[in-house]
């Protein structure tokens, strides 16, 4: 369980950190980048927590892990259910059928289950 939790975090780290590399190497286009993504996702007529949904349903069809696991715990941190997010992974199979529903169901139960863990749940 351990190991399963630091493996998200480091995953999500690891994204975070080549975006800030990535950002120090070009940065007209990594921080536009950033600041772009950052004002799609404040809260507005669609909750911040309803697009970081939005954003899992388009990491799992495209199959991105990065983006699964980080737009799954943003989602979470932001209040999303347990629910919501295995709901959000059902719609995607439907349309994604069952590629994109391995993909999800993998990476999500494992953010899911490091979200318990840092809460004190199990």
């Amino acid at each position: 369980m351990e190991q399963q939790m630091n493996y998200v975090h480091a995953s999500i780290e690891e994204f975070k950190d080549g975006l800030a590399w990535f950002s120090k190497q070009l940065p007209n286009v990594g921080e536009k980048f950033i600041a772009f993504t950052d004002a799609c996702f404040e809260g507005g007529a669609v909750s911040e927590k309803n697009k970081h949904l939005i954003a899992l349903g388009i990491a799992v069809q495209s199959q991105d892990e990065y983006c699964i696991m980080f737009h799954c715990h943003n989602a979470m941190r932001l209040g999303a259910s347990e629910q919501e997010i295995l709901e959000t992974l059902g719609v995607c199979s439907a349309f994604g059928g069952g590629a994109a529903l391995s993909q999800g169901v993998t990476l999500v139960q494992d953010v899911m289950e490091e979200v318990k863990m840092s809460r004190g749940q199990h």
